[in-house]
């Protein structure tokens, strides 16, 4: 039986990016969104992926993300913008609006739900799961540590809203600790934020393993050799991660506790605390080769990439009971035809809204269903 799919109904952007007034509105099939490149079309996709916690699939400042020309009639310092969207979701039709307000510090991102005053953008999350791969992520594989503990964390926000806040804390708290340990504070204070560090980190890295184990189970369940897209082998390498391997988490915060004590001395002449989740890596494998994702050709991690956010869709949608939308920027236009073909199967398999962008119209010929939309600098129209 199809999984129920959260869908966008109806988006307008109001001085975003390239955008003074822009509406869109959409039905059941595939989006596509083609135009020459730098005409905006990646923006229409930074759009929605700010119905999502965070700072959206560019992790744009804020202040940055408001069109650079506002209109002469608008007051000196009105730089702000706006995204609403009517979304068919896990409640049914709600309104989602998100942005930033003439005369507030720019910092301050407003969140509204059918006009009401949401807390944060984690309250979208009872609406809608959004899911996105860009061609900045192609060199997730080959970048430091901190790119793919960022990528893990936002695929663990996708089924567990409470993890963003837990990682945020867990940074505090080692800020607070790395302050102390710079200003030589009392161990007894040292001790304090030692035990808040450990009970997050231990936290955190809990919802990271049963994450990844979800998502290893879901690759297996889905393996497909013959698939252009390679099935991963994932895991995680961190002290605490190893830790929990072994011991009830009870006892893993008491002996990274420990750790945290024993290891002030390094800690303090290194400035940063370095052993927790915090530095923890997303290890990833080429399921067939068995060969370390960095190891593996451009193309190849390409695939995998593909192959992971597809994966984790079908996580989404199996724990949500709702497919999420799926933003796809730039996908298919180094794909050769056969995996094209391939990408456009297994998204009509998978159910979900997908959000796709493309500089050649012809690289979308074979999906058939698709609603097509031409992007030109500050416009979006529909194609007949």
């Amino acid at each position: 039986m199809a999984m129920p799919a959260a869908r966008v109904l109806k988006l307008s952007l109001t001085h975003f990016r390239s955008y003074a007034a822009a509406h869109m509105a959409v039905g059941d099939g595939p989006v596509v969104l083609t135009g020459p490149n730098g005409a905006g079309k990646t923006n229409v996709l930074e759009a929605l992926s700010f119905l999502s916690p965070g700072r959206g699939l560019r992790r744009a400042a804020l202040g940055d993300v408001a069109q650079r020309e506002m209109p002469e009639s608008a007051a000196p310092g009105a730089s702000f913008w706006a995204v609403s969207a009517l979304v068919d979701g896990a409640v049914g039709e709600v309104r989602l609006g998100t942005g930033t307000e003439p005369g507030v510090e720019a910092s301050q991102r407003r969140c509204r739900i059918d006009g009401e005053p949401a807390s944060s953008a984690n309250a979208f999350l009872d609406h809608l799961k959004v899911v996105w791969l860009t061609p900045e992520m192609d060199g997730l594989f080959l970048g430091p540590p901190a790119d793919r503990r960022r990528y893990l964390d936002r695929l663990v926000l996708a089924v567990d809203k409470s993890h963003g806040a837990r990682v945020n804390a867990l940074e505090r708290a080692l800020r607070s600790r790395n302050r102390l340990m710079e200003e030589n504070g009392a161990p007894r204070f040292l001790d304090a934020v030692e035990h808040e560090v450990a009970e997050i980190a231990v936290a955190v890295a809990a919802a990271r393993i049963e994450t990844v184990t979800r998502l290893g189970a879901q690759i297996a369940a889905n393996r497909d050799e013959a698939s252009p897209f390679p099935f991963a082998e994932i895991g995680l390498d961190g002290a605490v991660e190893r830790l929990l391997a072994a011991h009830p988490a009870i006892e893993v915060e008491d002996r990274y506790r420990a750790l945290l004590r024993d290891n002030r001395p390094r800690d303090r002449a290194a400035g940063r605390t370095l052993e927790g989740p915090h530095l923890t890596d997303f290890i990833v494998s080429h399921g067939i080769k068995r060969l370390p994702a960095a190891r593996c050709s451009t193309g190849e991690q390409k695939s995998l990439l593909i192959g992971l956010t597809l994966s984790h869709a079908r996580l989404v949608a199996a724990m949500q009971r709702s497919s999420p939308v799926l933003l796809l920027d730039d996908v298919v236009a180094y794909l050769d035809a056969e995996r094209r073909v391939g990408l456009f199967e297994a998204l009509a398999r998978l159910g979900a809204q997908v959000w796709m962008t493309g500089a050649d119209p012809d690289a979308f010929r074979a999906l058939s269903l698709a609603e097509r939309f031409q992007v030109t600098p500050g416009e979006i129209a529909p194609v007949r």
